[in-house]
């Protein structure tokens, strides 16, 4: 039986070069469903003439199926590859403002402007795109099936992972950098014995009944 492969392919880049699309970028994000903190994204625009791509960015996959190690490793190599590549994100309080969809789709708007890059297509992951006016293709599982999504992935991820490391110094009682605000049960239990802090996502339901619980 033939290996699966552990980097994302190209097949949807090349059916944008193919047309004359040149700056295809792929958008991702991470931290959609945790309970704290903000959601990231990443934008990451490939070079439609390297024929090299898939053996210099070896192991690039969908950010969850890699190791922090993996990620951290390839990370430098995804940003000196790209032509161009931005972060962006939605703080907690704008989750809890407009929804937890809408700041997703903030959070990627930024990455794209922090490209500093006017696309020819956009490559997402399972998500609409705000603005018609730009084509784009969502993809189920993108950050499996493009290199580009992939790669967008990574960036946001360990980015996001930083900044929960950081956090977790300025509130030590939740262990945000071993959990990255997610919902587990340390997490949990610390919610019930020190209360929400401010980057906690005020809207979603643990802390709506954790309120609920404390405010009967």
């Amino acid at each position: 039986m033939k290996r699966a492969s552990l980097t994302a392919s190209l097949q949807f880049e090349e059916a944008c070069w193919t047309v004359g699309c040149r700056h295809v970028i792929g958008i991702d994000e991470v931290g959609r469903g945790t309970w704290a903190g903000p959601v990231a994204a990443g934008a990451v625009c490939l070079p439609h003439d390297r024929a090299d791509l898939l053996h210099v960015l070896e192991g690039v996959r969908d950010s969850k199926q890699m190791t922090p190690r993996q990620r951290e490793g390839l990370v430098d190599r995804i940003k000196e590859t790209a032509v161009a590549w931005g972060i962006g994100s939605a703080t907690s309080a704008e989750i809890d403002a407009y929804g937890i969809v809408p700041a997703t789709r903030l959070a990627m708007q930024r990455a794209l402007e922090d490209t500093d890059l006017q696309p020819d297509y956009l490559l997402l992951d399972s998500i609409k795109w705000m603005d018609e006016r730009t084509p784009y293709q969502s993809i189920v599982r993108g950050d499996t099936l493009s290199l580009s999504i992939a790669s967008a992935s990574v960036l946001a991820k360990v980015w996001r992972d930083d900044y929960m490391r950081q956090l977790d110094k300025a509130y030590p009682s939740y262990a945000f950098g071993q959990h990255k605000g997610y919902g587990t049960a340390k997490h949990a239990a610390a919610l019930h014995q020190h209360g929400a802090c401010e980057e906690h996502r005020q809207s979603f339901a643990p802390l709506r009944h954790l309120a609920a619980e404390n405010n009967p």
